[in-house]
């Protein structure tokens, strides 16, 4: 059995590109919890973007086969590379002697998921999924709700997500999530945080699900006439398209490009121009190879008798949720790119008016999430929870991988 955590936890990242370099930096602002030690990207700059939040001896390595070659270096290895990619690292740093904060989703089919569980409580070891809804304001203030017993039994569910369509046409058609083959379905890639939201306040298996989605609108059949096949080919419709990659040089520059070129904050437009021409997010969004769906509805039954609904689309923005109860019913919607305020009614059957739930405010990605999951991580890693897949991780995948299957057969 490898040794106890140290204090602080030191940290290895395998996989330094967005979601990398956000916990990096939340871990940075807490020296007495963490200590990055090491990192691991095939890209040299995006390891300097990590090493600005660790300390003096950050090593860093060309790939996670280089780094999980090395004698053990960290107590906890993050693994956020893309989701094709998370199986490997994640093993091989359990049989390393790492426990292992891996994103979402922990790999690109439940079999395989399995086996990571399986592995890691064969080694004793704890891994814990990037599920950062749990940990925002909003959604521990529900879980709150249900646990307090004031709904009484519940009954059914209703979940929403809309994606957002630059998110969308950003995440889902340009760009790593476009095609299904290499990375994850819809389903599992964006919305396994909502799959997992209502396995873990269901707290049931399901017995049935159902499922209907599909590619509706982001294709050729949906182009304006004469769309070209890059923004930058002289398409008639630049400027006015709202998917136009130009956005990238304006007003998405900030929010969306670092996401997929670390150092365009620091290009000029005609550098940044040069990479819309040969970037997978410089093409029309109605003529990409993308086919993950734009819309889907999930019917699930519980085996507690629970039933529940949830919807994706990429033509909404922000998340809610309604749960109904015997004797109370609540309802809520999370934040959202056009709405921050977020908000919870509790509606009892047998009283008159309705009861607003107070949520603390919350700053950083994800409503609070990302912040809430470093500050959680700690206490998970170094506490006396059980090994293998920590807090229920594998029903919502499980969920997920379901609904898809429902889906397509």
């Amino acid at each position: 059995m490898p040794g106890q955590p140290t204090s602080p936890l030191r940290i290895a990242i395998i996989g330094c590109g967005s979601r990398g370099r956000t916990y990096a930096r939340l871990m940075a602002a807490s020296p007495e919890r963490y200590q990055i030690v090491a990192g691991a990207d095939p890209a040299a700059e995006r390891l300097d973007l990590i090493s600005e939040f660790a300390p003096v001896g950050f090593r860093q390595f060309a790939g996670g086969d280089a780094l999980l070659a090395e004698p053990k270096l960290a107590d906890l290895a993050i693994v956020a590379t893309q989701d094709a990619d998370h199986l490997a690292p994640t093993l091989a740093a359990l049989e390393r002697g790492y426990d292992v904060l891996v994103e979402k989703p922990i790999a690109t089919n439940i079999a395989d998921i399995e086996a990571i569980d399986q592995r890691a409580r064969e080694l004793g070891r704890k891994v814990l999924t990037c599920f950062v809804l749990r940990y925002t304001p909003i959604y521990r203030a529900v879980r709150a709700v249900v646990d307090s017993g004031r709904l009484g039994r519940i009954i059914s569910l209703r979940a929403f997500e809309g994606v957002d369509a630059w998110h969308q046409s950003h995440s889902f058609v340009r760009g790593h999530w476009s095609k299904t083959a290499e990375s994850t379905p819809m389903i599992v890639a964006k919305c396994c945080h909502d799959m997992d939201i209502l396995a873990w306040l269901v707290d049931s298996p399901a017995r049935a699900i159902s499922s209907y989605g599909r590619l509706s609108y982001f294709n050729a059949a949906s182009a304006p006439e004469g769309a070209t096949l890059r923004c930058s080919d002289g398409c008639p419709h630049c400027g006015s398209c709202p998917y136009d990659a130009h956005r990238y040089l304006g007003d998405k520059k900030a929010s969306w490009l670092p996401m997929v070129h670390p150092g365009g904050l620091r290009l000029g437009d005609t550098e940044l121009l040069e990479w819309l021409k040969v970037s997978p997010w410089g093409r029309c969004v109605y003529h990409c190879d993308n086919d993950a769906v734009d819309h889907q509805t999930v019917n699930i039954e519980f085996e507690n008798e629970v039933t529940a609904t949830f919807t994706m689309t990429a033509f909404d923005d922000g998340r809610r949720i309604e749960i109904y109860g015997t004797e109370a019913a609540l309802s809520g919607h999370a934040a959202s790119y056009r709405d921050p305020n977020e908000k919870l009614i509790l509606t009892l059957h047998h009283s008159p008016g309705s009861e607003e739930i107070e949520i603390p405010r919350a700053a950083g990605g994800h409503g609070g999430g990302d912040q809430g999951l470093v500050d959680a991580l700690h206490g998970l890693i170094t506490g006396s929870e059980e090994v293998g897949l920590l807090q229920g991780a594998l029903r919502g995948h499980q969920l997920a991988f379901a609904a898809e299957a429902a889906r397509t057969s």
